[in-house]
């Protein structure tokens, strides 16, 4: 009868299926995180700039007012342009970088399976 080394075949079992997984969760959960809270950054940018708006509109007493309201709606298109660029490229880099991180992640899962694996040959 062969004893089995049980100390052995837990570490075996820890880097080979349980620690990667645990890193790629840390990485997604990370990722998530950062991604709700430029949305969550972005959606209240929005908000208030729509706010500011409505209050600036309720401010129009006559056309003079609502001219300069109108001239104003013009400075407020470009910066949500401006905003909304700048958040689609943040949501860019913010996945890019996952991508990256979990490839390298990945590369580094499988060189030590690979190394787990040819010790546990010999």
């Amino acid at each position: 009868m062969q004893n089995f080394d049980t100390k052995q075949l837990t570490e075996q079992f820890e880097s080979m299926f349980v620690g990667p997984a645990r890193a790629y969760a840390a990485l997604s959960m990370d990722y998530t995180e950062k991604l709700a809270n430029a949305q969550l950054d972005a959606s209240k940018a929005y908000t208030d700039t729509g706010m500011a708006q409505l209050r600036s509109l309720l401010n129009v007493k006559d056309a003079e007012g609502l001219r300069s309201y109108m001239e104003g709606q013009q400075k407020v298109a470009k910066d949500l342009t401006d905003r909304l660029k700048g958040d689609a490229e943040k949501v860019v880099s913010l996945q890019q970088d996952f991508m990256q991180q979990s490839q390298k992640l990945t590369e580094d899962n499988v060189k030590q399976a690979t190394e787990t694996a040819t010790k546990a040959a010999k």
